[in-house]
């Protein structure tokens, strides 16, 4: 099929705009910052810098070294994962992806229909939740795989997820991710995952009209997630609620540490990698 003018291809056999739904603009309005990624840290108030990855790793059946030194790489202090291993000792395959990567699990995987929730040592969790959401009959299981977390004086509800190839149930589990963050009662709030469509799609614009697209509000690094070896289209973000200051997100291309050749190894997604300053919570 030719390519889709607006900036992404179709999908082979789903339809002129793909599974990721109607194209969104090309670039993002505002250019990438040429500034490097704020390291993670706690200022004197309390307040958090958070470095959260998100990353469709296609069940670890590609390059698991490569992922690791990806992973690393960015440093994380959350990593919202999809498409964790899910069937035959899936416990040892997430537990090993997180002992590789210098993190820890903090839960999801088969329980929450894929996503996972891996965190560095420096997050302390208060609560964690694995939701299964209404499935359409013939369509996959999916799942959000979520935590309450405290980050230096910051109190945070994360949760990651990976959405439906069909658009009205899309839509319906954006609903409920945004429902459920709200229902934690926590002010501060973040979602990454595989949205599976662009960001012209109503999930997406569902999630961005209630939380910031982190790569519209302050672009940093690459913007394309799919394919791996072929970016072309946006359909994979990190999403932060009111209150949280976006200081960069983009795919780590060019992050030290990070090469073309290991992103291209890893899975068949880019990762999305996030700075996010929260503010400190009342105790």
């Amino acid at each position: 099929m030719a390519p889709d003018r607006t900036g992404g291809r179709p999908h082979p056999g789903a339809g002129p705009a793909g599974p990721a739904g109607p194209a969104g603009p090309a670039r993002a309005a505002v250019p990438p910052s040429p500034l490097p990624l704020p390291p993670s840290g706690t200022e004197p108030d309390g307040t958090a810098v958070v470095r959260v990855l998100g990353y469709n790793i296609r069940s670890m059946r590609d390059d698991t070294a490569a992922l690791a030194r990806v992973i690393r790489a960015c440093a994380p202090d959350l990593v919202c994962v999809q498409e964790a291993p899910r069937f035959f000792r899936w416990r040892k395959h997430a537990a090993r992806l997180a002992r590789e990567s210098g993190l820890v699990v903090v839960t999801g995987g088969a329980t929450a229909a894929g996503p996972l929730l891996l965190s560095s040592l420096r997050v302390h969790v208060e609560s964690t939740e694995d939701v299964l959401l209404p499935r359409t009959p013939g369509l996959h299981q999916r799942g959000l795989a979520t935590a309450v977390v405290r980050v230096g004086g910051a109190r945070l509800a994360v949760a990651s997820c990976h959405l439906s190839l069909s658009a009205p149930e899309r839509l319906r589990q954006a609903e409920a991710l945004l429902a459920h963050l709200a229902a934690t009662g926590v002010p501060h709030t973040v979602a990454a995952g595989d949205i599976n469509e662009r960001p012209g799609g109503r999930g997406w614009r569902r999630l961005a009209g209630e939380l910031q697209d982190a790569y519209a509000v302050r672009p940093w690094g690459g913007e394309y997630t799919s394919t791996a070896r072929d970016p072309h289209q946006r359909i994979d973000g990190v999403f932060a609620g009111p209150g949280i200051e976006v200081l960069g997100c983009g795919v780590p291309v060019g992050l030290p540490g990070v090469t073309g050749a290991d992103l291209e190894a890893a899975s068949d997604h880019r990762p999305v990698l996030a700075a996010l300053r929260v503010p400190p919570s009342p105790r």
